[in-house]
């Protein structure tokens, strides 16, 4: 299953748009006026399924995710002096790759690839595209590539 995570061109606060591979919208998220990043991600009905919260407060960057109202994981940055690097407590997953320059896999407990998400470029706005191999996982992916984002966002 393919998403297309694409960023809304005018909008005051964090909002996204992510459809399928045949151009329907499968997900919104919307960002909320916080302390921090908040993102909620409704799905096609507009009902809420997720929450991307930051911390704040923290010495490092950290950010919550919900799935409905229960936490389900976090991601935080770790203290170094070159390489940035995250501490990923979602799932058993981790991250390999260049996330940085968003061309990386998602890899589960067992070592399988969950999804590889790589950015498109020359577009107006940031877009990714999200290839998750189980559509089941498809919430879980995505949650963790808004968290990646959101991070990125802060640091920049």
């Amino acid at each position: 299953m393919k998403l297309l995570f694409k960023q809304r061109f005018f909008s005051w606060l964090d909002s996204y748009d992510i459809f399928d591979e045949h151009g329907n919208t499968v997900y919104t998220v919307k960002g909320q006026l916080s302390w921090g990043h908040c993102l909620k991600i409704f799905d096609a009905h507009d009902n809420e399924v997720g929450t991307i919260q930051e911390r704040v407060l923290t010495f490092l960057p950290k950010f919550e995710i919900y799935l409905g109202n229960e936490y389900v994981g976090c991601i935080s940055k770790e203290f170094t002096f070159f390489v940035p690097r995250f501490n990923i407590d979602y799932n058993g997953w981790h991250v390999e790759g260049d996330f940085f320059e968003w061309d990386y896999t998602i890899v589960g407990s067992a070592g399988e690839d969950i999804a590889t998400v790589s950015k498109q470029l020359f577009n107006w706005t940031d877009t990714y595209e999200i290839d998750v191999r189980d559509p089941q996982d498809a919430l879980s992916a995505l949650m963790l590539v808004l968290a990646i984002d959101a991070e990125k966002c802060s640091r920049d």
